[in-house]
């Protein structure tokens, strides 16, 4: 016979969990009615000109400007230029002192001389020898000599005249080697291949240099011509194929900083610049980011210095009256696999990665879509995709764009968006983290943005 105790028991029990059950459903209801409401800013899907741009930092320098190093070795005796001084062509920069070179020239024209005079002498005997075998081919044909001293003759003139020959060369070789260290001592004298500036001076009155003839040598100054400046700037090889000669270009100078200035792109490196190996996390290597020097003449003139740092925003490409939204409403969101019943309702679904933020998917096709699916039959992990987010009412909806070329502040959307749609334009945290398909929202200043305006 069962206990009734028991049965009460039971009942209890029954009913506590049943109680259980609809107390945690309330309480369900509840919190999801208090879902906290993201605070945001909006903007409209317009039509725009838009300036895609290329920003790189480089230094500005002359157009023209040499290097003048001396070919030959020496002391220093004249250096009649200071740095900033202004030069024409030919006046004197540096002269070498020249007397190791003066007497080599006096002994070089020794040489020739000697040179010249056995030319002379060969010269001399070569006749003499053609007048004796000239004589002596006579009488042989006349049979009054012998054979024997016929050719005797004839081998002395062929002596006579290979021996003219080698003087001939000889006076050759001694004329070059005279031109030569008559070159060498006029080489101790340097002068301004250009009308200009000497923007660096290396070296000082009564130093030795070295000549450029067998090794690099010694930089004594550079020469500029200060009138045409250009900026030498460093473009990564993602960005210098955008890169073409004659775009426009925006320059800011450092020592300028309340001007812009014009300029033009001139030339653009076919070889990118030594880079070398950097050593990276983990005790490995990586290697640095390649780059491509590229040159912009500068269209206004101004008091420019050889060095300055300079910041060029180049324009590559442009786009008249397209879609676009602001720079900042463009984000990504990791795909998931949608649900079943998002398949069937083609909603968005979001996934949150281990740091917290918010990751996105959409059920239907969408920009990076089929890449990631294939990337998943691989066993790779899904690549971001870009979305926006839209204003419906009290809450967001997120959507996959395609974008195109941006400027400073808008960004083409090449599809995606409608005219007139409400982007969320702000705030950084809404967007980039806190943001989800179908979240509550209301239009506002973003925290944030508060405590920056109090501050």
């Amino acid at each position: 016979m069962a206990n009734p105790h028991s049965k009460k028991r039971r009942k209890i029990i029954v009913f506590s969990v049943i109680g259980l059950l609809v107390a945690g459903l309330t309480l369900a209801a509840i919190f999801k009615k208090r879902e906290p409401v993201i605070t945001i800013q909006t903007e409209k899907v317009a039509h725009r000109n838009i300036t895609e741009i290329v920003v790189a930092n480089g230094k500005i320098q002359p157009v023209l400007q040499v290097k003048i190093s001396p070919e030959v070795s020496g002391e220093i005796i004249e250096l009649p230029v200071k740095e900033g001084q202004l030069v024409n062509k030919g006046d004197l920069l540096v002269k070498i002192k020249p007397d190791t070179y003066i007497a080599n020239v006096k002994s070089a024209e020794a040489q020739y001389m000697a040179a010249a005079s056995g030319r002379d002498l060969a010269e001399a005997s070569m006749k003499k020898a053609e007048l004796e075998f000239k004589r002596h081919d006579e009488l042989f044909r006349g049979r009054l000599e012998s054979e024997s001293t016929f050719l005797e003759f004839k081998t002395g003139l062929e002596v006579a005249q290979a021996q003219y020959q080698s003087s001939v060369h000889q006076v050759d070789v001694a004329k070059a080697s005279l031109d030569r260290i008559k070159e060498e001592l006029a080489k101790t004298t340097i002068v301004s291949p250009l009308d200009g500036t000497v923007s660096k001076l290396n070296s000082r009155l009564g130093e030795r240099v070295v000549g450029t003839a067998m090794m690099t040598g010694t930089e004594i100054m550079i020469v500029s011509d200060l009138n045409e400046m250009e900026a030498r700037v460093d473009i990564g090889e993602i960005d210098v194929v955008l890169i073409k000669p004659g775009q426009k270009a925006r320059l800011e100078v450092d020592a300028f900083r309340d001007r812009k200035f014009k300029g033009t792109v001139t030339e653009i490196a076919n070889s990118s610049k030594d880079s070398g190996l950097g050593s990276g996390g983990g005790g490995g290597q990586s290697q640095e980011a390649t780059k491509f020097e590229v040159r912009i003449r500068v269209d206004e003139q101004e008091n420019f210095r050889p060095g300055m740092s300079v910041t060029s925003e180049i324009e590559t490409r442009y786009r008249t009256n397209v879609l676009s939204v602001p720079i900042q409403s463009v984000t990504t969101r990791l795909p998931k696999e949608p649900s079943a019943k998002d398949a069937k309702t083609n909603t968005v679904t979001l996934a949150e990665n281990t740091s917290g933020s918010v990751m996105a998917a959409d059920a239907a096709p969408a920009s990076g879509t089929s890449t990631n699916k294939a990337d998943k039959k691989r066993g790779e992990p899904p690549k971001p995709v870009e979305v926006v987010f839209l204003e419906e009412i009290d809450h967001a909806r997120m959507v996959p764009v395609k974008r195109g070329i941006a400027d400073d502040s808008y960004v083409e959307i090449v599809e995606g968006l409608k005219e007139g749609q409400e982007v969320v334009s702000g705030g950084y945290k809404a967007i980039s983290r806190e943001l989800e398909d179908s979240k509550k929202i209301r239009k506002g200043k973003p925290e944030g943005d508060k405590e920056k305006e109090k501050k």
